[in-house]
């Protein structure tokens, strides 16, 4: 399950929450699931975070190493 595809996910759960309409049991079982949805986004967000600070490291030596720029593999430079 992607991040946007939780998100969107809990969104909708809170909602129906929210509105008070549903049963204790409904509650529960949706409140459970938002629990759920809630663990996989936070995952998501650290496992994106940690990506990020490894891009920034191989930068951060890079720039010990003397490189200034880096040309995509594209061979695009922009």
């Amino acid at each position: 399950m992607t991040y946007e595809d939780a998100r969107d996910e809990l969104i909708a759960i809170v909602a129906r929450l929210e509105a008070g309409q549903a049963t204790l049991d409904e509650s529960l079982g949706l409140w459970e699931r938002g629990e759920a949805l809630a663990a996989r986004c936070q995952e998501l967000l650290d496992g994106a975070g940690e990506r990020i600070a490894a891009v920034r490291g191989e930068d951060d030596d890079m720039a010990d190493a003397g490189v200034v720029g880096v040309v995509p593999a594209d061979g695009d430079d922009e």
